[in-house]
């Protein structure tokens, strides 16, 4: 009987994940956008050690854009990086303000048709500032 159990849990929790979108909607995953984001650089280097705070800082960043696009492919623009680094490796700014945009992706050999690239956005202050979709 367990094993019984168990395997229509199985099967019903594939049929599951193969329709969880609604029918009649179309995935937005494909499509090619630019946003702005603010990102809390500060939050999320709570606890890490100095000498690796810049490194750390870079690799988050690079995570929210998966998060954010839902591409494995991200790519960080040479501004931003020098924006992450501006103050040393212990001084990271508490948040950035970054532009990230999905972009067709023109390698033949690419595993992805689609890839991220994140740039950092100019502001001065954050207050009231949330995601914001960006012309190109």
């Amino acid at each position: 009987r367990r094993c019984s159990f168990t395997n229509s849990l199985v099967s019903s929790s594939a049929a599951t994940d193969s329709a969880k979108m609604a029918p009649g909607k179309k995935s937005r995953a494909k499509d090619l956008v630019a946003r702005e984001y603010t990102i809390n650089l500060h939050k999320a280097l709570h606890g890490i050690n100095f000498k690796k705070r810049a490194p750390r800082a870079v690799k988050e960043v690079r995570k929210f854009a998966q998060k954010m696009m839902k591409t494995t492919d991200v790519r960080l623009d040479v501004k931003l990086n020098k924006a992450i680094w501006s103050q040393g490796v212990r001084n990271v700014p508490n948040r950035l303000r970054v532009k990230i945009s999905r972009k067709h992706n023109d390698d033949e050999d690419a595993e992805e048709d689609l890839y991220s690239f994140v740039t950092v956005a100019s502001t001065t202050d954050f207050a009231g500032l949330g995601p914001k979709v960006v012309e190109d």
